[in-house]
């Protein structure tokens, strides 16, 4: 069995696109089902349907992806237990990370300083939702990710926690809310909600909040990006419970546009966290880059003043027409 044939055995699993799959590994698709065929052969099943599209696994097929993750990591760190030798760092880095995390960490900063220092490391990002981050990790389709961990979907991970802010209610400013200090959740029970798809993080946590009220709430709209929700807040078309540290200034939209109140009788906040695998199921690379970002949060600045140290600015005043709080660090 020769590892290039697991790659492209992977490949293929994880694009469902022979074409897709063909890019990724440079090679022509023709080549990559002859490898795929070579691989049947050794193993002695077929791994996937044929004739489906997108590609499908047969149960052989959803067996063999784990093992196969397992025999190439292990190859690549042997790989890099001789690179180490001369302190050279290659490989690959798959990080997973949040639309919006921009606004609370310096993340850019982080990826370029990493592909900066190891060049012969190929970084890729990829931004999903939380939920399935959270599963990539597990599988061990990323090597990492910055997102809030959702209990259910962090068991065999390290969690670092590296930031945390309130979750207030946002809404238009002619909305009967607009002018309270404070809302409840039993304030909010009757009302049309603008949402996060259910596989994202805040949705989970907010969801469950409600759910533990002994309240039922109404979605009467989803959107998968948090412009397009603002945007349908300050339209009218409902409320919605968002994170307070959101970039609203680089907002096209006036600054007017939307009134945030913040939460009363429940503190919920929006965490981001770093987490990996367990120990040395992190890859070479990973465990790199995990020591570059907690070696950031452990500089002088830091232990002085958290929240400037992490975000790389002043921490933002109290807003008198919301009443929200400046960004609460975890460290």
């Amino acid at each position: 069995m020769e590892l290039r044939h697991l790659r492209h055995f992977l490949a293929l699993a994880e694009e469902r696109s022979f074409t897709r799959a063909a890019a990724r590994e440079l090679i022509v698709q023709s080549g990559l089902s002859s490898s795929v065929r070579a691989l049947e052969k050794d193993v002695g099943a077929l791994l996937f349907v044929r004739g489906t599209r997108p590609v499908r696994l047969t149960p052989a097929g959803e067996a063999l992806v784990p093992a196969a993750r397992q025999a190439l990591d292990a190859a690549e760190a042997a790989r890099q237990a001789v690179r180490d030798v001369n302190g050279v760092l290659t490989g690959r880095l798959r990080i997973g990370a949040m639309h919006t995390i921009g606004h609370t960490l310096p993340f850019s900063s982080w990826v370029a300083r990493f592909a900066l220092e190891h060049p012969g490391v190929d970084v890729t990002v990829r931004q999903l939702p939380a939920v399935r981050m959270l599963e990539m990790v597990a599988d061990g389709e990323l090597d990492c990710a910055l997102v809030p961990v959702v209990p259910a979907h962090s068991t065999g991970l390290d969690v670092v926690r590296l930031v945390a802010e309130p979750i207030v209610m946002a809404c238009a400013p002619g909305h009967p809310l607009a002018a309270e200090r404070e809302v409840t959740l039993d304030r909010l029970a009757g009302e049309r909600f603008v949402d996060t798809p259910s596989d994202w993080a805040i949705r989970v946590q907010v969801d469950q909040a409600f759910q533990d009220a002994g309240l039922v709430r109404r979605t009467v709209c989803e959107a998968d990006e948090w412009p397009l929700v603002l945007d349908l807040v300050a339209a009218g078309v409902g409320v919605a419970l968002v994170p307070e540290g959101l970039d609203f200034p680089s907002s096209p939209r006036p600054a007017e546009a939307l009134r945030l109140v913040p939460l009363a009788g429940i503190t919920l906040l929006r965490r981001v966290d770093l987490v990996s695998p367990k120990g040395h199921a992190a890859g070479p690379a990973a465990r790199r880059f995990l020591e570059q970002v907690r070696g950031s949060l452990r500089t002088p600045d830091a232990e002085e003043n958290p929240s400037a140290a992490v975000s790389g600015r002043r921490p933002a005043a109290p807003s008198p027409r919301s009443g929200a709080r400046p960004t609460d660090r975890v460290p």
